[in-house]
């Protein structure tokens, strides 16, 4: 009797061998193409600053490239934020970025010439705008950050163009009535502690890992940025059309925000690249951005939110053929 059962649980085992393998081969085919050699070569990938979500989500995703493309050689390069790069990859001086929707609409009004050549990759997750001040601040609205050091963003980010916008939208010249300083994530939660700037604009996914180091030692609070600034910002030009109004999560900052949501305003983050970019490396790249999302999100919480269904929305970019030749061949 024992043999007969041995020999059932091999035939069981085996059985369930075979099927994990076909399994295996099936989610192996949708993953990467079988019997086609990995593209080569070697891009450059424009980020952010060393402490925000582009740089972080930069380096995951360099890493999941090696592996799918071992012999693609990936060189980040830092920037100031969403407008340095999308100018960049314009020019040539890098070939994929990640920049917010509003600096791709305001890049294109004001240089249609070279952003004919952009191209959408995909739709990655959300900018949320944080205005950051000490816990024990008096400032409680945008209106109140009149006379005070501000720290903006640093020249051609997409924080300093978002800044703007809500300063102008609540009556304020950026240039005359609050005092700008030229800091970003990497600097702007030092000067705070410090005492040196009385409060921040930062637009990043949430959570950015410089206001996370920051409450470890600081208490600080985040200022609402209500609905109403959102539809006066609506009226000033088509690149505003991208911001909507929402509340970042209570969980973004759990310590900071004990449990409460703050209205603010979100935009949305584009993978891009040129017309000019190799389809077949275009496609893989695109492939490994989508089947690399949970391991990056462990890292970069914002990744979590890349969504095949939504990824193809890269407006107001048309797709690189490259990517939409990976979306064609997944669609169910």
């Amino acid at each position: 009797m024992s043999k007969v059962f041995s020999r059932i649980d091999r035939r069981r085992a085996l059985q369930g061998t075979i099927v994990g393998a076909v399994v295996l081969g099936l989610l192996l085919w949708w993953l990467l193409p079988l019997g086609e050699e990995p593209p080569s070569g070697s891009i450059d990938f424009s980020t952010g600053s060393t402490s925000g979500v582009y740089q972080e989500y930069g380096s995951q995703l360099r890493d999941a490239l090696a592996k799918d493309m071992p012999d693609l050689k990936v060189t980040l390069k830092t920037s100031n934020g969403s407008q340095a790069n999308v100018e960049r990859v314009a020019t040539g001086e890098a070939d994929f970025t990640i920049a917010a929707a509003d600096a791709v609409e305001t890049y294109e009004a004001q240089h249609p010439g070279s952003a004919a050549k952009l191209r959408g990759v995909a739709r990655l997750y959300d900018d949320y705008v944080q205005l950051v001040v000490p816990r024990n601040s008096d400032i409680r609205s945008i209106a109140d950050l009149r006379g005070r050091t501000v720290a903006t963003g640093l020249p051609r980010s997409g924080v300093r163009l978002i800044a703007e916008r809500v300063l102008k939208a609540a009556g304020l010249d950026p240039a005359k009535d609050v005092k700008a300083v030229q800091a970003g994530i990497d600097t702007g939660p030092e000067e705070l502690k410090q005492g040196t700037i009385d409060a921040f604009f930062w637009s990043g996914g949430v959570p950015t890992a410089g206001l996370e180091k920051l409450a470890d030692s600081f208490t600080f609070r985040f200022v609402p940025i209500t609905a109403e600034f959102v539809a006066k910002m609506h009226d000033e030009d088509d690149a505003t059309g991208y911001y909507r109004a929402t509340n970042m999560p209570e969980s973004a900052y759990p310590n900071i925000q004990n449990g409460y949501t703050v209205a603010t305003i979100a935009v949305s983050n584009l993978l891009m690249t040129r017309t000019d970019m190799d389809p077949r490396l275009t496609e893989w790249l695109t492939r490994t951005v989508i089947k690399s999302r949970d391991r990056i999100g462990g890292k970069v919480h914002s990744a979590q939110l890349v969504d095949l269904r939504t990824a193809i929305y890269t407006d107001p970019l048309p797709l690189h053929q490259g990517a939409r030749r990976y979306y064609k061949s997944v669609k169910p």
